[in-house]
């Protein structure tokens, strides 16, 4: 018996549309992840990008268990002495909520060219519209 190995003509890619209200902020980008990544499917390569497209709505009323919606902080950095910002999530949730979506699912991810290639595949509204209906998204609840 020999391995089979799956090749770049023979990726098959689905769109899917995922509605992120209610849903806890972790458990959600783990499984968005898997489906950027291919896991789900039987012809999983980890060199490949075998996965799918994920469209998310409702970024905007995703939760967070715990207190981290009290104690967890953004942290980034200007680049000039004494630039650094703390920014807590409750702030990041209101003005930018597709910006934490996109970081849990990106460390979620390889951090190589390929996991960049990933994320280009994953598309985060904070509405319930979307303009990719001509997809024809399948419609997964997780």
């Amino acid at each position: 018996m020999k391995t089979y190995r799956v090749k770049a003509d023979e990726i098959e890619r689905n769109w899917y549309l995922i509605d992120a209200e209610n849903k806890v902020l972790g458990r959600l980008a783990s499984e968005i992840a898997q489906i950027l990544r291919g896991k789900h499917k039987v012809k999983y390569s980890p060199h490949l990008d075998t996965g799918d497209f994920v469209v998310l709505i409702n970024a905007a009323k995703v939760r967070v268990s715990g207190r981290k919606i009290e104690q967890k902080t953004y942290f980034r950095h200007s680049g000039y002495p004494g630039g650094k910002r703390n920014v807590p999530i409750i702030e990041v949730l209101q003005q930018h909520p597709e910006r934490v979506i996109r970081d849990a699912v990106k460390g979620m991810l390889p951090k190589t060219k390929l996991g960049r290639r990933q994320m280009k595949k994953l598309k985060i509204y904070a509405g319930p519209e979307h303009p990719h209906e001509a997809q024809q998204p399948e419609k997964l609840d997780i």
